[in-house]
């Protein structure tokens, strides 16, 4: 079980957005290499980076702010976000971006996600992000006729790394991770899946280290960790306790 911290990207800050929506977004900090360097202070081992304006435009829009957070911290840093053809994804991973997260053109060309993550096994991630049990492309600007399920079976046996699984409704609105769907969705794939979306308090981690959650890969947390209604140095002893039994 991974605890990720997010660094969601708009106009080169860091931001949170709330159920995606471009226009309800919240500065949380000017500057995203300072705030990695926080959560790296903080002892988070893994980062979790959205080029939230390049979900939008279909490319890169934010490269210089995650180059930025890439030469800050030394943990690692998946990236999602704009991240539609093999160009794309191998110029990131030349920059040192450990593991980038596919969304759009997992629903647009699997055969893509599928040949990249057989040529660099454990760097391809695969984001769902649903609303209504369907799942939303383009920024979640459109939805498809998709469910989560649909397209993550697409990918069993095709080397992807994980699943970040998004419930969209629940997104930046601090009341607590679908854990339901999202636990049924790992248990129906090989894959492990992220939990992504409405992390709210410790109470939501303790939930993530129970039984019926073995099969989890992680959760990201955002603005929670922004505000302060989860403390960082708790939720992390939680997990470290977890994995010692």
């Amino acid at each position: 079980m991974i605890l990720f911290p997010a660094i969601d990207l708009k106009n080169g800050e860091a931001v949170r957005l709330q159920q995606g929506d471009m226009t309800r977004a919240t500065v949380f900090h000017r500057d995203p290499a300072a705030q990695a360097r926080t959560f790296a202070a903080q002892g988070f081992e893994y980062l979790h980076v959205v080029d939230l304006d390049g979900a939008f435009a279909g490319k890169p829009v934010n490269a210089t702010a995650v180059e930025r957070i890439l030469a800050a911290v030394t943990m690692p840093l998946q990236l999602g976000g704009g991240i539609r053809d093999r160009a794309t994804i191998d110029w990131w991973l030349s920059k040192g971006v450990a593991r980038v997260i596919i969304g759009t053109a997992a629903v647009r060309d699997p055969a893509l996600v599928k040949a990249v993550a057989k040529a660099v096994p454990g760097r391809i991630a695969v984001g769902l992000d649903a609303r209504d049990g369907k799942v939303a492309v383009e920024g979640w600007a459109a939805t498809s006729e998709l469910s989560a399920l649909d397209i993550a079976r697409r990918f069993e046996d095709a080397g992807v790394a994980a699943i970040v699984y998004t419930d969209i409704a629940r997104d930046g609105m601090l009341k607590g991770l679908n854990l339901d769907a999202t636990i049924a969705l790992a248990d129906a794939v090989s894959i492990p899946v992220i939990a992504s979306g409405g992390l709210a308090s410790l109470d939501d981690v303790r939930a993530l280290i129970t039984p019926r959650a073995r099969k989890l890969g992680g959760a990201i947390a955002g603005r929670a960790l922004y505000d302060g209604r989860l403390d960082a140095a708790a939720a992390l002893a939680l997990i470290r306790a977890a994995r010692a039994v």
